[in-house]
């Protein structure tokens, strides 16, 4: 049987605790698992790329220490582009709600139009996990607002930091 290669994209800026919840389950589902960490012209990112980079790596040494396969690769191509380049044969993709639905619906079945070879599954986010989004959670921490519900202690410091909020 082939190997099951999963790609999950994402900007990942900052990784909440509904992307470790995503990733946590999804290397379970696959052989090796990417995360591919999108650098996307039409988002302005709070972290640079080598930073999220470093904090997403930080935050899957657990996983790989319990025998899952996970690592972490950017990419600036066409998603498809670099699933097929990276030898992925399935896209996992998260939803949080209805609304996430329909895009994500769309850019599905383009997707299967430039590759019918490669599956997109989705996963919910655990239902306490579902409202968070990276956007929401920089948001709260710029207005001085308690994110450590949604990240872990770690990404919370680095987020604070960046923002030069007091910890």
């Amino acid at each position: 049987m082939p190997k099951r290669i999963g790609l999950y994209p994402g900007t990942f800026d900052p990784v909440t605790l509904g992307h470790l919840d995503i990733i946590a389950r999804s290397a379970k589902l696959v052989d090796h698992l990417i995360l591919g960490i999108s650098t996307n012209p039409s988002k302005q990112a709070l972290f640079s790329l080598d930073e999220r980079i470093e904090m997403l790596e930080a935050e899957v040494v657990s996983l790989n220490k319990q025998g899952f396969s996970v690592e972490v690769q950017s990419f600036d191509s066409l998603l498809m582009n670099f699933a097929v380049s990276s030898g992925a044969n399935v896209i996992i993709r998260g939803l949080r709600a209805v609304s996430d639905f329909e895009y994500e619906f769309q850019m599905t079945a383009m997707n299967q139009k430039l590759n019918p070879d490669v599956e997109t599954i989705f996963l919910m986010a655990e239902p306490s996990l579902q409202a968070i989004s990276s956007r929401l959670v920089k948001e709260i921490a710029q207005f001085d607002g308690d994110v450590s519900k949604f990240l872990t202690a770690e990404i919370r410091v680095r987020l604070l930091n960046k923002l030069k909020k007091s910890l």
